[in-house]
């Protein structure tokens, strides 16, 4: 026993020598190593305690905002994830793969083995190029596709862009969305609720159609709803909505498609710590107390919702099809 639970001196520094020359060739992954807001898991923890708690600094910026921006940054999983081949040889489309979820998705699905494809606007762009360097550190083909959603054309475009550059589609995760609070409905615009439908609803449409023709038995589609799906606050009235209706669509499709072998699940996070609140998505106030209400009394990070985008993926999860699986640290449903 003793034997085994030891570490000789040569193998310390030649795990560290490893490390070392990592970070040397990939700066990204030098950041993260260097960071004190990156989080590693050493054995059971408090999921209370683990990340950043409320109150948040006050902060602002302009939409769709930046995660180099953010206080505290967010944990994508850039240093905690680890993968071990459960996507090994897939092929996935991101939408919103720059940050949040989709960033967290992206970094996860290539430690799983898989060549991913992401989609960002181009104001992004400094963010997605992280990404982008994050998933050809793991050896896999990286491709960056900017663009606005609420195109038609683009996303027909984007969807040819990513099977030509893959060599195939078998992933496909609308994920991106555009979220702005509003005290009041006489607030919204008729063109800022066209720009929420076209992008939360219309995109994902529209991209799916024209993946379709790609998908084989074995593919899968995975949708980002939200705890707004089912419990709206009175300052997301167009977003809220546009949840529910993703929550539909998901349940709807699942079972058009389950004849063909393609499975169709979601993803409905509670309070996540990304740009989008930073960038409109949440009052000053509400910002500096986010994810306070939970019972875990903090947002959730990115990170802890990336193992969910890899289960739905999965060959393993075969038989989980129209299915929305929550994460919201104990509010709401499902």
């Amino acid at each position: 026993m003793k034997t085994e639970n030891t570490i000789s001196r040569r193998s310390a520094l030649t795990g560290m020598g490893a490390v070392l020359a990592t970070a040397s060739i990939n700066p990204i992954m030098a950041n993260a190593l260097n960071s004190n807001e990156i989080y590693i898991s050493n054995g059971t923890e408090d999921p209370n305690t683990k990340y950043p708690r409320p109150p948040f600094k006050e902060q602002s910026q302009p939409w769709p905002g930046l995660v180099s921006k953010m206080n505290p940054r967010p944990d994508h999983g850039e240093k905690s994830y680890k993968g071990t081949g459960r996507l090994k040889g897939r092929k996935a489309l991101i939408t919103g793969g720059d940050s949040g979820m989709g960033r967290a998705a992206a970094i996860a699905y290539a430690r799983e083995g898989a060549d991913v494809a992401i989609n960002y606007y181009p104001t992004e762009e400094e963010d997605a190029r992280e990404v982008i360097q994050l998933i050809k550190a793991e050896g896999r083909k990286a491709v960056a596709i900017p663009g606005d959603l609420r195109d038609e054309a683009f996303c027909k475009s984007l969807v040819e862009q990513a099977a030509k550059a893959l060599d195939g589609l078998d992933i496909v995760v609308n994920n991106a969305a555009r979220q702005q609070t509003h005290a009041s409905i006489l607030d919204i615009t008729t063109e800022e609720f066209d720009w929420t439908m076209k992008t939360n609803i219309y995109a994902p449409f529209w991209i799916i159609k024209a993946a379709l023709p790609y998908l084989k038995p074995g593919a899968s589609i995975i949708g980002t709803s939200s705890v707004q799906a089912y419990a709206p606050t009175e300052d997301l009235y167009d977003y809220a909505q546009t949840k529910a209706a993703t929550t539909n669509y998901i349940k709807s499709l699942a079972k058009q498609l389950a004849p063909k072998g393609i499975r169709v699940n979601g993803v409905a996070p509670g309070p996540i710590w990304t740009a989008l609140q930073v960038s409109g998505g949440a009052t000053m106030e509400k910002l500096k107390e986010f994810g306070s209400q939970t019972p875990m009394g903090r947002p959730g990070q990115p990170a802890e919702l990336a193992s969910i985008y890899v289960q739905l993926a999965a060959n393993d999860a075969s038989y989980a099809t129209g299915q929305i699986y929550g994460s919201s640290g104990g509010e709401g449903n499902p």
